[in-house]
């Protein structure tokens, strides 16, 4: 990905391959991060123990309505009000959930789509915040890596803007300050279906090995 995007010219001061302050975020620190913004949720009651597989879900959820996203299925809250906590005070063992505060509605003000609104509980449900397998849920890990990188904006696709508001209900129990958001629209196929990877959409990589150049490919996405 690193080598693709040099390839297209994009250049930045700061990463996992130039260093910086907050480029290379050594993953012991990383993890400590992490630990600690769970064990705050799960001190504030923010957060339960989940048991239910893949399987559970697919059979009890609803199924999201926007075939355009990877959006998952709103969780219906089986393991909501069961009471076996765990007592070790460990993460490790059972996936935990974030509980969304049940019909209240998240609003923010879109850098690029304008003002963006959802109702928790029915637009999306409890999310997951910690894996069983002992590691961060994505939901978790960025916007702890944002707090730790001191980012101010974040530019990402339209795709996940319900992410958005999980996010907003994660830096405000954990007292975090939230950085402005800019959501570009989705880049499109000829017959309008976002190119993603789960379609075999063409990659930069593709593009590169059909021989096209950096600005043909730019010029395709659009770019000034």
């Amino acid at each position: 990905m690193i080598e693709d995007l040099r390839w297209l010219g994009i250049r930045w001061q700061e990463g996992p391959d130039c260093g910086g302050p907050y480029g290379p975020y050594a993953q012991s620190q990383r993890r400590t991060d992490y630990l600690e913004a769970w064990r705050r949720l799960r001190e504030g009651g923010f957060v339960y123990p989940c048991t239910c597989s893949r399987k559970d879900l697919a059979q009890s959820a609803s199924a999201p309505n926007d075939v355009d996203s990877d959006e998952e299925p709103v969780y219906p809250g089986t393991c909501r009000d069961r009471k076996q906590a765990t007592r070790s005070g460990e993460a490790a063992g059972v996936n935990w959930r974030f509980r969304v505060p049940d019909d209240q509605e998240i609003s923010f003000a879109d850098l690029n789509l304008g003002r963006q609104s959802y109702v928790a509980g029915r637009d999306f449900g409890d999310f997951l915040v910690w894996r069983r397998d002992d590691v961060p849920a994505y939901q978790l890990a960025v916007v702890v890596d944002d707090r730790a990188m001191q980012i101010t904006e974040v530019v990402r696709g339209a795709d996940l803007l319900k992410s958005t508001a999980r996010q907003l209900l994660l830096l405000r129990a954990l007292g975090y300050p939230s950085p402005d958001y800019f959501h570009c629209e989705l880049v499109r196929d000829a017959a309008g279906v976002r190119l993603a990877k789960r379609h075999d959409a063409l990659s930069i990589r593709h593009l590169r090995e059909m021989g096209m150049s950096s600005k043909q490919v730019l010029e395709m996405a659009g770019w000034p």
